[in-house]
């Protein structure tokens, strides 16, 4: 029973439900979170790849001093868009697949609030994401940094398309992100089982629901940004011309308003998926979950309060650099909280050291190195020497790579029997760790020394005999040997997707709902709703929670057979989807496109709601 295929949704149809069943047009079709899930998890791993390609490159000229195997032009393509990529179409789409995989089964819910949008939200993704990728086989990708400094992005100064892919596609890529955030929210705060009281939620879910309500308050803030820089370029609007009276710093403002919380945005669901990980594998309770909850709130909250710490070289003057230098302090207390409840997690613990394992540790170890270079990022005078230099790539990149990435590592060895119903090779899984770490430490540790002897971010060659030509040897070969472990990893996910060997429904005998149904999970998740009274059931439960465990567990029906109403698959969702990007393509190509678009959007979104939301019984 537990290596049965996940049902396909539209198993109820009526003339008005139309059928997808099985093969492709069941995934385009399909409104199952969990199917969703899977999506997302696929195409995110495809843009790290992307993203990652992209880096070695950049890594390959940086080689040594005065090479030429990249044009200035090509450089300036080749690292704006290894930023965006890694940023917006990689680490925040797979913490998506987590959230779309596992809050409702981690609330025991049989579903999100919204299906149909979820689904919208993948599709909005996929075509935003393609949208701002295609151009670099042009040539034409975006090329001023994937922060996109104004007025240096303006027509005056950029007048190609190049920003304009980067300016739509980010609008684009808003859009799926604000969608899915709102979907989540109501999701956890409407759709918990019973006795799932919020205190009771697994650290996952806490701070995904953390994320979706930064994603709320901080993607507004870059859209507002976005659009005037679209008028700017578009209509001949002044809102980032200097000559005409525009506030030179005004972009900067709005831009790390949203970037300091998208950081936590892209870090927070690591934290979570390693919370979970750690009791698994030391099989014990997450040592001071209340504490954790309100650090992760505490971050979220401080995480508006620190944004121009990223311009302390800009002049704000004495007090607004001591306010933010401050705040950037205090923001590292509840992150070192978590650092310390994750080691009293594994104290006194019987650790299993799989490859989850192993990468949930890797994160603690690295991400402490990322943090504690961050807080010298606090103190302004230290900031004014390493800023603009390669002390600061080192740092984000020990933050993101060492932490987002390692953190989603772990979550996919940890869910991947969930997901599949198998389990990834394990001795594979070590090798792909032990590469993994020691390459990153390869790579992006020689950037603090580089960094420290005045290397430059976004130069694309160098002199010799400024003292930096080891480093970037040692850095580059760092990131080709990331090239040989993410090779493993690849290997191995699809190699065990198939071959893998059969997993159970709990094979870390985890004590947590989504491990309580079988491997991979029923069409309908739950076959009765759980009722929780402990954070753990399958831990701590009473007998009435086992008994409803062991009930989902062996039940082996149909949706139909149990009574279960689900949502019926639609293409109505990746329709709106299209148009809407089609919509924003007129503005670069011809503007019938924008009137095209726009008719088909606004025919299709009526007819999504104007559809029932479940089949009829008749």
């Amino acid at each position: 029973m537990a290596t049965t295929a996940v049902p396909t949704r539209g198993t109820h149809h009526t003339a008005t439900a139309p059928s997808y069943q099985s093969g492709v047009w069941s995934w385009l079709a399909t409104v199952d979170h969990k199917r969703i899930g899977i999506l997302y998890l696929y195409t995110a791993l495809t843009f790290f790849i992307i993203g990652g390609l992209e880096a070695v490159l950049i890594r390959a000229q940086l080689q040594g001093p005065n090479r030429e195997l990249l044009s200035a032009e090509m450089y300036n393509q080749l690292f704006t868009m290894h930023g965006t990529t890694m940023i917006f179409l990689a680490i925040m789409p797979l913490s998506a697949a987590f959230f779309n995989f596992l809050i409702p089964l981690q609330i025991g819910a049989r579903d999100v609030a919204f299906p149909r949008l979820n689904a919208f939200s993948y599709w909005v993704y996929l075509f935003g994401g393609i949208f701002i990728t295609l151009p670099i086989f042009f040539q034409l990708a975006p090329n001023a940094g994937w922060f996109g400094y104004a007025p240096l992005t303006t027509r005056e100064y950029s007048p190609g398309i190049n920003i304009d892919f980067w300016v739509i596609g980010l609008q684009i890529l808003g859009v799926s992100s604000l969608a899915a955030a709102f979907n989540f929210i109501t999701t956890i705060i409407n759709l918990r089982a019973p006795g799932m009281t919020l205190m009771r939620m697994p650290m996952f879910t806490w701070m995904s629901f953390v994320v979706q309500v930064l994603i709320v308050l901080a993607f507004p803030v870059i859209t507002i940004a976005l659009v005037f820089l679209l008028f700017d370029r578009f209509f001949g609007t002044n809102f980032y011309t200097i000559a005409q009276g525009a506030d030179p710093l005004l972009w900067q403002h709005l831009f790390w308003i949203f970037g300091h919380p998208e950081v936590y945005i892209l870090i927070l669901p690591a934290f979570g998926l390693v919370s979970e990980v750690l009791p698994a594998s030391s099989r014990k309770p997450l040592f001071g979950y209340p504490v954790m909850v309100y650090s992760g709130i505490l971050i979220g909250a401080l995480g508006f309060g620190v944004w121009a710490h990223h311009m302390f070289a800009v002049g704000m003057g004495a007090i607004a650099d001591s306010v933010f230098a401050v705040s950037t302090l205090l923001i590292g207390i509840p992150t070192g909280v978590k650092i310390f409840n994750w080691i009293g997690t594994m104290a006194q613990g019987s650790i299993r050291f799989t490859s989850a394992a192993l990468f949930a540790i890797g994160l603690v170890a690295l991400f402490t190195i990322g943090g504690i270079s961050g807080v010298m990022h606090a103190s302004p005078p230290a900031d004014l020497q390493q800023t603009d230099t390669y002390f600061v790539v080192a740092h984000f990149h020990y933050v993101l790579f060492g932490g987002s990435i390692m953190g989603i590592f772990a979550g996919i060895y940890h869910y991947f029997p969930k997901i599949t119903g198998r389990l990834m090779d394990e001795p594979l899984g070590k090798i792909h760790f032990w590469l993994n770490f020691i390459a990153m430490n390869l790579t992006f540790f020689p950037m603090h020394f580089a960094g420290m002897l005045g290397m430059p971010r976004r130069i694309y060659t160098y002199d010799s005999g400024q003292g930096w030509d080891t480093f970037n040897l040692i850095s580059s070969i760092g990131a080709y040997m990331l090239v040989v472990s993410t090779a493993i990893f690849v290997y191995n996910f699809f190699r065990s997707r198939k071959n893998g060997e059969v997993a159970g429904a709990n094979p870390w005998d985890a004590g947590t709902l989504e491990w309580s149904i079988p491997s991979p999970p029923p069409e309908y998740n739950f076959a009765t709703l759980p009722n929780v009274t402990s954070r753990y059931p399958l831990w701590e439960g009473n007998e009435k929670d086992m008994e409803s465990a062991r009930v989902n567990l062996q039940e082996g029906k149909t949706a139909e057979q149990l009574h279960i109403v689900l949502p019926y698959s639609t293409i109505k969702p990746l329709i709106v989807a299209g148009a809407m990007v089609i919509m924003f393509c007129g503005l670069i190509t011809t503007k019938a496109l924008i009137f095209v678009g726009a008719a088909v959007l606004v025919g299709s979104l009526y007819s999504w709601l104007l559809s029932p939301l479940e089949p009829e019984h008749h």
